[in-house]
């Protein structure tokens, strides 16, 4: 499945400044990458925004997001946003730095974990 360029784009405005994301192609499109782990990407014409299984369900409440799921089975602590739900750039980032903060609030992975390049 081919990602949405310019929503992708976008994510890279919010995130640039940043030197410790880096960019993976994962699930079918481009997820950035935090410490080793995904904090949101784009699939198709969706963000992907981790937010992890405390704020899940808050997540789903909100205009526009759905659980991620690519096998008939959810990813708990994983959202789709709807790309009309991000149109605007105050909202995307919203988004994005939930998915900072709960990437930004695990471990960073051991040996073998992505380092910005």
């Amino acid at each position: 499945m081919a990602f949405d360029a310019t929503l992708a784009e976008r994510v890279r405005s919010v995130m640039a400044g940043r030197d410790d994301v880096v960019e993976k192609r994962m699930f079918g499109g481009l997820a950035f990458m935090l410490g080793g782990h995904m904090c949101c990407g784009v699939s198709g014409s969706d963000l992907m925004v981790r937010v992890g299984p405390e704020a899940y369900e808050t997540a789903l409440a909100e205009p526009g997001a759905r659980p991620m799921d690519f096998t008939g089975r959810p990813l708990t602590g994983f959202v789709f946003i709807d790309g009309a739900a991000v149109a605007a750039d105050g909202a995307l980032a919203e988004w994005i730095e939930r998915g900072i903060a709960f990437a930004g609030s695990l471990e960073p992975k051991g040996r073998g974990a992505e380092r910005p390049g």
